[in-house]
């Protein structure tokens, strides 16, 4: 078949293919099983093959890579709007073959199996994380029911429970106080052996090393970073890596009046998340950043969380600059 382009839905096992020839006119509209695709594909001259970045899209574009097809991956948004009336899986083929297609659209770089390992420890630890906030917050939630109270904190566990304990309660309550109080405990060591192969990960990585000399960028922040944005050339500058992770300002402009409004926080949540908790450590921690007439005149005009993003925009901005250069960071000379 004389297929140019193919858009490629994909889904858990049924996936829907959409093929154009060089004159846009459809060759090919056909639903395939999971075990038919890699045959199906291989059976084609090599082509462009647009795919919906979606979990799994990461592995068939390596797949369908290795049989010598251009594989681009579309995200999502950029795709609906050329989906034609009703939502189905033969309308969102035909919408990325469209919009594969198009000379100005954005794609997403295809993730090595090493970079998705390396990002799957930052998703661990989060859920983790996460687990043991609510572990803590049932155990406080609990004790307080009988009227134990304690300071917030991981730290103050074991002095609640033992609160607890000499406040005689029940048998069964105390009981379930010990199990939540063991789970917390296993989580906080889960939590340790991630973060310690986050750790070797970093002192691997010379990159992680390099962007870590920026004030506000830690090991957690630098891994982060050069698991996320392996290849800076996907960015023209600064600029458009800090748009991407949503620290731009949205705009609403129109009649040649500039209208900006809160970043638009698109884009990469946890990097962004990190890079805000950064700025803030560093506006607290570095004398270094307090000197910085930059950030002196933004503290005296401006709310400290709006200083915070800002340090944050700035941060990715540099470390942009540091990947795409090979360069350490400097302290910039006094004026």
């Amino acid at each position: 078949m004389e297929v140019k382009t193919i858009g490629l839905d994909l889904a858990k096992n049924i996936f829907q293919v959409h093929g154009v020839d060089a004159t846009g006119e459809v060759r090919i509209t056909k639903r395939l099983r999971r075990h038919q695709l890699r045959e199906f594909f291989a059976g084609l001259q090599p082509c462009l093959v647009g795919i919906e970045a979606c979990p799994t899209a990461h592995y068939w574009g390596r797949e369908l890579k290795s049989l010598g097809h251009d594989v681009r991956l579309i995200p999502p948004q950029y795709v609906k709007p050329y989906v034609r009336r009703n939502k189905n899986d033969a309308a969102d083929a035909a919408a990325i073959c469209e919009a594969v297609a198009r000379p100005a659209m954005r794609f997403v770089p295809i993730k090595e199996p090493e970079q998705q390992a390396a990002l799957m420890l930052h998703r661990t630890r989060d859920l983790m994380v996460g687990q043991r906030t609510q572990l803590l917050n049932a155990f406080r939630s609990h004790a307080a029911e009988f009227g134990v109270i304690a300071p917030k904190g991981s730290q103050n566990v074991a002095t609640l429970l033992q609160a607890c304990e000499e406040a005689q309660l029940p048998a069964l309550a105390l009981e379930l106080l010990r199990v939540l109080h063991r789970q917390i405990n296993e989580a906080a060591e889960r939590i340790d052996e991630v973060e310690t192969q986050i750790s070797a990960w970093y002192k691997a990585n010379e990159v992680c090393r390099r962007l870590s000399s920026v004030p506000g960028i830690g090991p957690l922040t630098a891994t982060a970073i050069a698991a996320t944005v392996p290849d800076p050339g996907v960015f023209k500058s600064g600029r458009e890596f800090a748009a991407w992770l949503g620290l731009t300002l949205r705009q609403n402009s129109s009649g040649g009046k500039d209208r900006l409004g809160r970043i638009t926080r698109k884009g990469n949540q946890h990097v962004r998340r990190l890079l805000i908790i950064g700025a803030h450590a560093a506006l607290l921690n570095s004398r270094v950043l307090k000197a910085t007439d930059w950030v002196q005149s933004m503290m005296q005009r401006r709310p400290r969380q709006v200083v915070a993003v800002a340090l944050a925009n700035k941060m990715a901005r540099i470390a942009w600059a540091l990947i795409a250069r090979g360069t350490s960071y400097k302290v910039a000379a006094a004026a």
